[in-house]
């Protein structure tokens, strides 16, 4: 029993140490934080309401329809319901009423309303993708940069290994009485300034973590982790691209420009909607309305009385405006100035993305060009770190120097990682501006 119960343990152990340790893709990120950002929900809300606007507009054109009733108990002087007499009696009455209203033209606001509402759902929408876009990007730019500091922290780490090595080694030659006892304090100083530098990438690891957690809305810190997956450079092209070429894409593409679009159409449509306040409205209307007393002088029963005291009423109205205190031409020309602020934010909106576009692309190129330094920096250092520890295995060069050339190819390998990991954030900003998905984004 025993044997069988061991393995069983075992087997639920791991399943819970997998369930701890679950490692998330890039793709899980974003698809998680679009999922359950606040700031994602709030706009998807918006949209929401957008809709129920868009359902009262309609309503708009539909007519209205009310009803009524009362029951009432009269003492004294009192008007008979049934016959219109004042009596002075105690008497019981009740009445009900149906009331049907229809406006037939308003100055074409109820048109304009509906056609407001359509543009409003869309506007919401465009906010609503772009606030997608911004998350999508913010996930995906913490994430990198959790890579990145576990990259530096490799590094920190495969090299502290040399140098735990280098340390035996030297230990042994010093004791050979080969080396000064210098060397190896020099190494044991290069040791402990790398175990230092480990804690800290460490440390800088969990604060990332932390982060990119926060971002995502999760809450337990301790076991979040991501999957160490090695991303490279993947250039779908977008860096052969002329500038003009992106802008013109972005400019048709990107929701900045599309929201302020949509903000001038909207402020159009406020105008007409305030300019019909101008015209006549015209509605009609239908009623039906019916009575009961308990002290009818026939003494009929109540369906009786129902059916013989009921009556309707139907026609039209309209309403001419004469004047209003100079509120409707207050209210066209503040939509006016509405109309052309929106204007002018369109306009600031393509300015401003054509800025960022020019920005973006200059910024893409100087992180190629810093990546691509920086990996034949590393290449020169690799040669130079080499050439340093085969000089010091041989007795040629001292442990100060040799530390001094460990730590520019040290510090040449974690500015690879950081301008690789620039390079790709960047080149995705690019891409973005292009009007590639967020959600279609190759890492």
């Amino acid at each position: 029993m025993k044997k069988l119960i061991i393995p069983f343990l075992f087997l639920i152990l791991g399943f819970s140490l997998n369930a701890q340790t679950k490692q998330w893709t890039l793709q899980e990120c974003v698809t998680h934080a679009l999922e359950n950002n606040i700031s994602v929900k709030q706009s998807a809300l918006d949209v929401a309401n957008s809709e129920i606007d868009k359902m009262e507009a309609i309503g708009n054109f539909l007519p209205a329809v009310n009803g009524n009733a009362s029951a009432s108990k009269n003492t004294g002087l009192g008007l008979n319901p049934t016959n219109n007499q004042l009596e002075n009696t105690t008497f019981g009455s009740a009445s009900a009423a149906i009331n049907v209203g229809l406006t037939l033209f308003d100055g074409l606001r109820n048109v304009r309303q509906l056609q407001r509402s359509k543009l409003s759902k869309l506007a919401a929408q465009y906010r609503l993708d772009k606030m997608k876009d911004d998350i999508a990007l913010a996930v995906a730019n913490s994430y990198l940069q959790v890579l990145l500091n576990k990259a530096n922290l490799e590094v920190a780490k495969s090299q502290n290994l040399v140098t735990l090595q280098q340390l035996d080694r030297t230990n042994s030659l010093v004791e050979a009485g080969t080396l000064p006892r210098g060397d190896l304090l020099e190494i044991k100083a290069t040791d402990a300034g790398e175990k230092q530098r480990i804690a800290v990438a460490e440390n800088t690891v969990k604060i990332s973590l932390i982060s990119l957690a926060q971002l995502l809305l999760i809450k337990d810190y301790s076991t979040f982790d991501i999957a160490d997956q090695d991303y490279e450079v993947i250039d779908g092209g977008i860096a052969d691209k002329d500038v003009s070429e992106i802008i013109a894409s972005a400019k048709e593409t990107r929701s900045e420009v599309k929201i302020a679009q949509s903000n001038v159409s909207l402020a159009e449509k406020d105008l007409q909607i305030s300019r019909g306040a101008y015209y006549p409205t015209l509605s009609a209307f239908f009623g039906y309305n019916t009575r009961y007393a308990d002290n009818d002088p026939l003494d009929r029963a109540f369906v009786e009385q129902l059916y013989l005291n009921d009556g309707i009423g139907y026609g039209l109205q309209l309403n001419v405006p004469i004047f209003n205190g100079f509120s409707v031409r207050s209210n066209v020309k503040r939509n006016k100035i509405n109309l052309k602020n929106t204007e002018y934010q369109l306009e600031q909106a393509k300015l401003d993305l054509e800025s960022n576009v020019y920005q973006a692309y200059v910024d893409a190129n100087g992180a190629l060009k810093a990546y691509e330094a920086a990996t034949v920096a590393l290449e020169s250092q690799e040669l130079a770190y080499q050439y340093a520890k085969d000089r010091y295995d041989v007795g040629l060069t001292n442990a100060f120097d040799f530390s001094q050339s460990k730590l520019r190819y040290d510090n040449a390998k974690i500015e690879v990682n950081r301008t690789k990991f620039e390079y790709i954030f960047k080149l995705k900003v690019l891409e973005l501006y292009f009007g590639v998905p967020a959600s279609e984004l190759k890492f």
